[in-house]
């Protein structure tokens, strides 16, 4: 008599590789991968800033529109936030923002909690020997 058994379940780290995956903070995500991370995932972006608004009717938020060479990304400040990284927000030329994704009306918003002003980085782009250096590791 034969001993049916259920198949070997793969590793957890198997079953991770085969759903999508995106970059973590502090590495960016690009616009074109804005649609991977679910619904309230904490993600970093990256890009010129191309577009701020601060509408009368928007009790101190601001509508920022990041661009990278993939695509634009909707960025909301809260005035909270805003208030913090003002410096950053206000006259930023290339930003990093770190946030939570969210979804409505089919448009992706991320929501920033943090804003960093990388745009010394600009004038890196036109050094011949200069590689932009990797984001720094957390942990």
């Amino acid at each position: 008599m034969q001993i049916l058994r259920p198949p070997p379940r793969a590793p957890l780290s198997t079953q991770r590789d085969t759903r999508p995956v995106w970059p973590r903070p502090p590495a960016c995500l690009t616009a074109e991968r804005i649609e991977l991370p679910p619904e309230g995932a904490r993600v970093a972006v990256a890009g010129l800033v191309i577009l701020r608004q601060r509408p009368g009717t928007a009790k101190g938020v601001i509508f920022l529109t990041l661009e990278d060479e993939t695509g634009v990304i909707n960025i909301i400040v809260w005035k909270s936030i805003y208030e913090r990284f003002r410096r950053a927000v206000i006259a930023g030329r290339l930003l990093r923002v770190t946030g939570r994704v969210q979804r409505s009306h089919g448009v992706t918003h991320v929501i920033a909690e943090e804003v960093e002003d990388i745009s010394a980085m600009l004038d890196r782009l036109c050094d011949p020997a200069g590689v932009l250096p990797a984001p720094a590791e957390s942990g």
